[in-house]
């Protein structure tokens, strides 16, 4: 598929697009071997994330919790950005602006390069203090103690991400509906487009006008909306117009 696209028309969008917003979600990081956690690899000694990843499961046994995310920072810290993750960040240099909102929480777009990043899901490698609400990043693999306490006070560190059954940060949540709302082309790239509230970020785009890019392996409730819906690995489609990006701009 990846070798037949015609990368034409989205092309000649792409040479006037100033503002670029960049969507992405689960699909990104598959490419690069993270789990998704879901079906059957997302077994983890019984349990399922609905079952560990809530402030209910945290409150009963944050040890156990942390024995998860632990399994997962080890898992996360092996895996490196494919080549989606570093186009991305190489756009940063070729777009007037480029914004990256991300659903994702393993920190592979940091990794690659990107800067401008609005995660709306948090970040498995950042940690917040339970009791003063302060956040600083962890990289230790394995941590050093489970759970882990806050080196300030001593109360226990959570991962710094949102849980079922808790909101997203305001803040981040309308920076992102912003972004979208302002930008010319909108990526979106390995995300099923049903998971609110992100799944309603490419509508916000679309409705102000902007271009639709759907990057996408299988097709999506969206998909039909969307101006360009490419189906392949965001790993394979993003070098090929990137590539016939640097053409134009040369010649």
């Amino acid at each position: 598929m990846a070798e037949k696209l015609d990368t034409g028309p989205l092309i000649e969008v792409l040479q006037d697009a100033s503002r670029v917003a960049v969507l992405t979600g689960a699909g990104i990081s598959a490419e690069s071997g993270i789990p998704t956690f879901r079906g059957e690899e997302g077994l983890w000694k019984k349990y399922r994330p609905e079952e560990l990843a809530t402030p209910t499961a945290f409150s009963r046994d944050p040890k156990l919790v942390w024995e998860w995310y632990d399994w997962r920072r080890v898992i996360f810290a092996q895996k490196e950005p494919n080549p989606g993750h570093k186009v991305i960040a190489r756009w940063e240099g070729t777009f007037p602006t480029v914004s990256l909102i991300t659903q994702n929480i393993d920190g592979l777009h940091q990794k690659a390069g990107s800067k401008n990043i609005w995660e709306l899901h948090g970040n498995i490698w950042k940690v917040r203090c339970t009791e003063e609400g302060t956040i600083t990043e962890n990289y230790d693999t394995p941590l050093k103690e489970i759970p882990p306490l806050c080196p300030n006070c001593g109360a226990l560190l959570r991962p710094h991400v949102v849980w079922f059954g808790e909101s997203l940060s305001p803040t981040i949540l309308q920076k992102s509906i912003q972004l979208s709302s302002e930008c010319d082309v909108m990526f979106v790239i390995g995300t099923s487009a049903v998971v609110q509230p992100a799944a309603s970020l490419p509508f916000e785009a679309s409705e102000a006008g902007a271009k639709i890019v759907e990057i996408n392996p299988d097709p999506t409730p969206f998909s039909l909306y969307a101006d360009f819906s490419i189906r392949g690995k965001s790993g394979e489609i993003l070098p090929l117009i990137d590539e016939e990006l640097k053409k134009t701009s040369k010649a």
